[in-house]
């Protein structure tokens, strides 16, 4: 899997998840769970992965829609 989006707002990430899964692009959001240990003021990004095979299409599909990708350093 490939990082593409890491971001602290929460609208992004929904907007991302809907373009993806509406081009039929599977995405699994990590760090969900770093929330809790937080107390729920967004410190911590989420981060949005997808597989590879798709990653090129799924960073197409944000670009185009004002979304930024992460860039792999």
């Amino acid at each position: 899997m490939k990082q593409l989006l890491s971001t602290n707002n929460m609208a992004d990430l929904a907007f991302a998840q809907a373009l993806l899964q509406g081009e039929g692009i599977a995405v699994f959001e990590m760090d969900v769970n770093m929330s809790v240990l937080e107390g729920g003021i967004g410190i911590f990004p989420r981060r949005l992965m997808v597989v590879e095979a798709d990653y090129d299409a799924a960073a197409k599909t944000l670009r185009d829609n004002g979304l930024d990708v992460y860039e792999h350093p």
